[in-house]
């Protein structure tokens, strides 16, 4: 069995001011000027009353009125000053022109650290496939091409297989959310944790924060019910630290994090290269970044805003700025941002105390009830939700560093049913990678223009990890070696 240890914020809070005491709740909510959260309590029965003061619990007032003040008094999408920002730098890849002796030390460094036990995994899976039109957390979805190996299966056999490789133990937290927790737990019990030591793998569920009306007054969206959405992947910080995932890797050794979320099977889950990047520059958070590929592409940016590296959104930064263009025809600024980073434990244990990161707004039609308890599913925004960003973490962290990674071997994201980073693309993304692999180890696959294969075939996690894992699983089948149609290497 898991260990489904983590209390959820709800729980926490239960504990710590019990819905026995309805009264207190309700008079603070009034006192707050919130007092519609309670308009319908009379009406209520037993079981609708607790839900609603469990929901309350989980609302600090306080902050509700911070945010009042500042972001809901302002305009959605105000922009800042971006006169003064310039390009992040990074360190490239060997092939871009970094330092291959530099990269072989990362290496070394982060393998010393896996083998000695002081790294985790950790997945924000919160999201469900609906843009996908999967009924379903996204990290049950399906996405290899002949197995139909679910997006957690996949890294499952890549943490299964990093593991083996350095002889120690890897822990592994994912963050759900209310929406998807009890499904995800389930898909791994009926899974058996795909082979993984069930008491390695940690859930627990993000935070939530009401929507707000544009005068900052809570909404319901039924009579028990608050609108709550989920708090952004900069909540995982202040997750990790309330579900007590902070106090267990300290117990264990694990100073170390390595962040990925749940859309991307060519992700590294656990990559020695960069956590020794992260080690030996003694940063207390790294980035992996990308070039752009084209000006227009939805990626954030890695800056330097007053000497603090930050990322700024592609809706945020102007476009003129975006299509800016060095001396020798590159993008200026280049570096995308692609939600991979490494932390250092005690410096998310210092965020999540300090609530440093900001909140941003975001405009929504959220479906509320009106004063004639009538549910009302609006054709505009007409309120806001709040959520933060893990990224903004970054100008509070000592050391910050961004290096790149390969496109190629490293990023194909799941998010939409058909066209650009939907199933079929990220099957083949998978393909051309695995057959880049097989042909430098000689099997001589003939592909298209493009590298894709005529065929579909799989590797698994347990016969390679990289290229050069794969080579060396491939010497070992010897000389009679083939890949065709349908075989699957594992």
């Amino acid at each position: 069995m898991a260990q489904v240890w983590c209390l959820s914020w709800r729980e926490t809070w239960a504990i710590l001011w019990p819905v026995s005491h309805p009264q207190s709740i309700i008079e603070a909510f009034r006192a707050a000027g919130q007092e519609q959260v309670f308009a319908f309590w009379d009406s209520l029965s037993s079981e609708q009353q607790q839900n609603l003061l469990a929901q309350a619990q989980e609302i600090d007032l306080a902050e509700i009125a911070r945010l009042n003040a500042t972001l809901v008094a302002q305009s959605e999408g105000e922009k800042g000053d971006f006169s003064g920002l310039i390009p992040a730098p990074f360190e490239p890849l060997p092939q871009n022109g970094g330092d291959q002796n530099a990269w072989n030390r990362a290496r070394e460094i982060g393998e010393n650290a896996l083998r000695a036990g002081r790294v985790a995994a950790f997945t924000v899976a919160g999201g469900q496939g609906t843009r996908l039109g999967y009924d379903g957390p996204k990290g049950t979805f399906p996405v290899t091409p002949l197995t139909q190996k679910s997006l957690f299966q996949v890294f499952a056999e890549k943490i299964d297989a990093t593991q083996k490789r350095f002889g120690a133990p890897l822990h592994w937290f994912i963050m759900t959310s209310h929406i998807n927790h009890d499904a995800t737990e389930h898909f791994f019990r009926e899974h058996d944790f795909f082979g993984l030591d069930s008491t390695r793998v940690h859930f627990f569920r993000q935070g939530r924060m009401p929507a707000v009306d544009f005068a900052g007054k809570i909404l319901l969206e039924a009579p028990d019910q608050i609108a709550m959405s989920p708090d952004g992947h900069g909540g995982s910080l202040r997750a990790l630290a309330r579900s007590g995932a902070l106090e267990l890797m300290k117990n264990e050794g694990v100073d170390t994090i390595s962040y990925f979320q749940v859309d991307n099977p060519l992700v590294r889950c656990v990559d020695p290269e960069f956590i020794g990047w992260h080690l030996q520059k003694q940063s207390e958070m790294s980035s992996k970044m990308l070039p752009k590929a084209y000006p227009e592409e939805k990626l954030g940016h890695f800056c330097l805003e007053n000497g603090r590296l930050v990322v700024v959104e592609y809706s945020d930064l102007p476009m003129e700025m975006q299509r800016q263009r060095d001396e020798n025809g590159r993008l200026r600024f280049v570096a995308g941002s692609i939600a991979l980073h490494v932390l250092d434990r005690d410096f998310v244990a210092r965020m999540a105390q300090e609530s440093s990161l900001p909140f941003h707004r975001a405009d929504k039609k959220i479906p509320f009830v009106n004063a004639s308890g009538e549910v009302v599913k609006p054709e505009a925004p007409n309120g806001i939700k709040f959520e933060t960003f893990v990224f903004d973490a970054l100008p509070f962290a000592q050391n910050p560093l961004v290096i790149e990674t390969s496109r190629a071997e490293e990023f194909a994201p799941v998010k939409n049913a058909q066209g650009a980073d939907s199933p079929q693309t990220v099957i083949e993304d998978q393909l051309r990678q695995w057959t880049r692999w097989a042909n430098a180890a000689g099997a001589n696959i003939a592909t298209d223009e493009t590298g894709l294969p005529p065929f579909s075939f799989e590797v698994a996690p347990s016969f390679a990890l990289d290229e050069t894992s794969f080579a060396q699983s491939w010497e070992k089948l010897g000389s009679a070696a083939k890949i065709e149609a349908g075989t699957v290497l594992k």
